[in-house]
């Protein structure tokens, strides 16, 4: 029973929420017809409240005149339909029949209408408009105070706290209400923001592993082809042509980064670990003699695929640009019941050139954030002897405890 009414409520509560986007969506698509329903319900309130005498269980003076009754009632109904536009302006507006309702002694409770412009004041100006807008509700209650002191109502008892009182905590309500709105509609802004920042960061470093990595593999090549140009003009042939294919896969993938900046684009599906060996192959074609040892993949979720890939890439990257011409360089990717290991190790016969370090540009910074996003550590560092450099990447199961 108790699992049935959790279903039910989560259900009811999942309707509610449906039917207010709904409506909160139709009014911002037509403003105007929900500025002028809500207006014609209280207008229709204020004529019945108005030529039905109900006023008078609540007025100071029950003789005031039935046709000042009704114009004081529209004069405090009417402007409802601006009071999002122009929401000081209609509260001052509205302050003038309400004056005019306390000094008569009508009391028109018409003039709680007032609070919805001070809503919207709170809503959508800065807070010091609050205190216009309590100057401007403080009148009408003086004056009506200071007349009927001790008596109105259809008893003729109530002192003038019992009038003011109720304005006090109506006008602290309604403001409250207008701040709590606004601070969780700009709260939604800044979740907005920080998610386009987010995807620019992402596209981003995208855009650095794929052109970092491809014009380095154009430039082994070229280099290349430029040696074997002399003496063996078909490998220089060869070169070419692998440096138009890298160019190629290069454009198509920064396509597919920048299509993400629309989303009624269609995308190409991201690399992952079944792209490997082909991403080795194409530095070996640059000149880097690379050596891999890739098992059999688990079930790895795209992201995490992803994060692998670019992680070696961005490895063989800086291998090919700092390791020196007789570096040799192995990657080898593991699968253990807790984690993927991938290791990607630069040796040189002699010291290497200096390797990159952690704060220079994008590239390892780059890939600890991208380990940091599936609670993996990475491990970056020349090898004890002098002689190489190493990346150790570790990402963990997702459907593992460790």
């Amino acid at each position: 029973m108790t699992t049935r009414t959790t279903v039910e409520t989560t259900a009811a509560s999942r309707y509610v929420r449906r039917l207010l986007a709904r409506v909160r969506a139709f009014d911002t698509a037509r403003p105007g017809v929900w500025d002028a329903t809500v207006t014609a319900m209280w207008t229709v309130s204020a004529l019945v409240d108005a030529t039905g005498g109900g006023w008078r269980t609540t007025s100071a003076d029950a003789t005031v005149p039935t046709w000042l009754v009704v114009v004081l009632d529209l004069a405090l109904v009417l402007p409802l339909y601006w009071r999002r536009r122009h929401p000081m302006a209609v509260l001052a507006a509205m302050a003038v029949a309400a004056l005019v309702s306390g000094a008569s002694g009508a009391l028109l409770q018409a003039g709680y209408m007032q609070l919805f412009p001070v809503f919207h004041i709170a809503l959508t100006r800065p807070p010091r408009a609050l205190l216009s807008a309590a100057a401007l509700l403080a009148p009408p209650l003086a004056v009506a105070s200071i007349r009927f002191p001790t008596g109105y109502g259809s008893t003729g008892e109530g002192g003038w706290d019992l009038l003011v009182v109720p304005y006090l905590w109506a006008f602290a309500l309604a403001s409250l209400a207008g701040i709590t709105v606004r601070s969780r509609r700009e709260e939604r802004v800044q979740e907005v923001e920080r998610a386009a920042a987010a995807e620019r960061d992402r596209i981003a470093r995208e855009m650095h592993d794929i052109i970092g990595h491809n014009l380095s593999v154009i430039t082994g090549l070229a280099d290349g082809g430029r040696y074997a140009a002399a003496k063996r003009p078909e490998q220089a042939a060869q070169a070419l042509d692998a440096i138009a294919t890298t160019s190629r896969q290069a454009l198509a993938e920064l396509r597919r980064v920048l299509r993400a900046l629309d989303p009624e684009a269609v995308r190409s599906p991201q690399p992952g670990l079944a792209d490997l060996p082909a991403l080795i192959d194409g530095v070996r074609a640059a000149g880097l003699p690379v050596e891999s040892e890739i098992s059999a993949a688990p079930t790895l979720t795209p992201g995490a695929q992803l994060t692998v890939y670019r992680i070696v890439q961005e490895a063989l990257t800086n291998a090919l640009k700092h390791a020196g011409p007789d570096a040799r360089t192995t990657v080898t990717l593991a699968h253990a019941p807790a984690a993927t290991v991938a290791t990607i190790t630069s040796t040189t016969p002699a010291p290497a050139s200096p390797a990159p370090t952690a704060g220079q540009g994008q590239g390892i910074a780059g890939m600890r954030e991208r380990a940091a996003l599936y609670d993996g550590t990475l491990v970056c560092g020349p090898l004890p002897d002098g002689t190489g450099w190493r990346v150790r990447l570790r990402l963990p199961r997702e459907d593992s405890p460790s």
